[in-house]
């Protein structure tokens, strides 16, 4: 299993959107990129949390993705304050109590869970200079109110925005400097899971005993 778990949550595969989130995984040189576009399920949670809807294919193979990932990246455009349905849906879909985040007695969340590293990269048209007005709740959706929430340690956030009036040098800054995480990233949880394959290679030889 990759150590990056890549989500792609725009709808078009031709989108600035979809071609960072490449771009990351490529320069990362372990991650897996889950375009939500080309999954077959239902985005929509039918019954609530009433009753349970029988996972698809598509969406059990992505709940194990993220239970395996070191790294979590999430690539979406901020939609009418918040995201896309598809991404909405997907966190709707595959993010399930006592699965991916639990209630502690005392009513306290508890993610699941256990990447220990995340980013979101949000892609928008407003400008800068009217976020002060607009705000981004998008961002707090999903860093705070979906990743963190169900148990990502640490995410950081990148915002590119004025994308529809950049210019070719502003694109090609964006596309540089994701690729340049994708490999800070990629050094990273390349160390860590080598560094995890020798703590199990010394406990295997340590549990070990020695006969004549």
């Amino acid at each position: 299993m990759s150590s990056a778990l890549i989500i792609d949550g725009h709808p078009d595969a031709r989108s600035l959107t979809a071609e960072l989130a490449r771009r990351y995984a490529a320069a990362h040189g372990d991650a897996r990129v889950l375009a939500l576009r080309d999954l077959d399920f239902d985005p929509s949670l039918r019954f609530g949390y009433r009753q349970r809807m029988e996972l698809e294919p598509d969406l059990v193979d992505a709940k194990r993705a993220l239970a395996e990932a070191q790294t979590v990246v999430v690539f979406t455009p901020p939609w009418w304050g918040s995201v896309p349905a598809l991404l909405k849906g997907f966190f709707d879909r595959a993010l399930l109590p006592q699965q991916e985040y639990r209630y502690s007695k005392l009513g306290m969340p508890e993610g699941l869970l256990t990447a220990a590293n995340g980013r979101l990269f949000l892609l928008a048209d407003t400008p800068w200079f009217l976020t002060p007005f607009t705000g981004l709740p998008a961002q707090t959706h999903v860093a705070r109110g979906t990743m963190r929430f169900c148990g990502i340690r640490s995410v950081r956030t990148h915002r590119m925005l004025g994308v529809k009036d950049a210019s070719p040098e502003r694109i090609a800054s964006w596309l540089s400097r994701t690729e340049a995480l994708g490999r800070r990233d990629g050094l990273r949880d390349h160390g860590r899971g080598a560094a995890s394959q020798a703590i199990a290679a010394e406990a295997a030889s340590s549990s070990v005993v020695a006969t004549s």
